[in-house]
């Protein structure tokens, strides 16, 4: 029998969204303490010795502030990794009928740990190179419009600077629109990277060849996901971290962000992973459980890769 797919690997989830909701609460609560300090010290005259106290401390405080987002970007990056893993196994497993346990999928993850680092690595200086090119443009432009702006005539300025914000307008939703496409080419290689002997700039490949034909399918998803996460955000800023209700309703409205974070993550993980098994029976590669099986023995290392 096997057993169910929620229990084995939701021991993956709660720590990884502890983290995001942790994070949002003190990391604001310190910018909060910060941005009070900044006014402060603004209505502070230079020759106060209050001054300087201020000064000392809101640059530890940029210190604390900086490392706590350095210790953020890195836990995540963790406990991603290890929820990937666990969950892609877990589907592809119960896809194979194969028997699954908790301490077989734990097994996984150090195997499939560099595979997932090396393709996450990759997107990562995608998202980089792509970032710096659409900043580049950005700046260019604007330098060019703000040229054309300051000339003698009048109505050749408000022409260019309308046609200048028009076209920024354009170049950001380009951009967003490039950002979601290789959100989903590094989703799409994450998965190939636990259920393929492909990774890194390969598995981005390939996973760029999936997704055509079911684009549609793949942007629904992302863009369900979004609006749910920024519904379970909404009300953990406004009632948990600001504290506008008593300490006993923030402390029921966090538990419950954290359950409905913790079923999104493990519901986008699971349709992640479905949606690459619909890919490939689209473009009509065929998915041998046997095969599929065997892979994932060898991550198992029960038997040669």
């Amino acid at each position: 029998m096997q057993e169910d797919l929620c229990p084995d690997h939701a021991h993956a989830h709660p720590p990884l969204c502890i983290i995001l909701l942790a994070h949002s609460l003190v990391s604001q609560l310190r910018f909060y303490k910060i941005l009070n300090d900044e006014i402060t010290l603004n209505d502070t005259w230079k020759d106060d010795p209050e001054y300087r106290d201020l000064s000392r401390m809101l640059e530890k405080e940029w210190v604390a502030f900086g490392l706590v987002r350095l210790s953020y970007f890195f836990l995540v990056f963790i406990f991603s990794l290890l929820s990937t893993a666990a969950v892609v196994y877990t589907v592809a497993s119960v896809y194979a009928a194969k028997q699954i346990t908790f301490k077989k999928i734990m097994s996984v993850v150090p195997r499939v740990w560099k595979r997932l680092m090396v393709t996450f690595f990759w997107c990562f200086a995608l998202f980089f190179v792509y970032n710096a090119v659409a900043v580049g443009l950005l700046i260019v432009w604007l330098i060019t419009v703000r040229q054309f702006s300051v000339g003698p005539a009048l109505g050749i300025a408000l022409a260019a600077s309308a046609l200048g914000i028009a076209l920024v307008v354009i170049l950001l939703i380009l951009s967003v629109v490039g950002l979601v496409y290789v959100t989903m080419i590094w989703q799409m290689a994450s998965v190939i990277s636990v259920l393929e002997d492909v990774y890194g700039r390969k598995a981005m490949l390939k996973s760029k060849e999936l997704i055509k034909g079911k684009m549609g399918l793949s942007v629904w998803r992302f863009l369900g996901v979004l609006v749910c996460s920024m519904l379970v955000q909404a009300p953990f800023e406004s009632l948990v971290v600001l504290d506008l209700v008593p300490n006993g309703v923030r402390i029921g409205v966090g538990l419950v962000c954290l359950l409905l974070l913790s079923m999104l993550v493990l519901f986008d993980l699971v349709v992640q992973t479905v949606i690459y098994f619909v890919c490939k029976s689209y473009h009509h590669e065929n998915i041998d459980s046997s095969f599929l099986s065997d892979h994932l023995e060898g991550c198992l290392g029960d038997c040669p890769p």
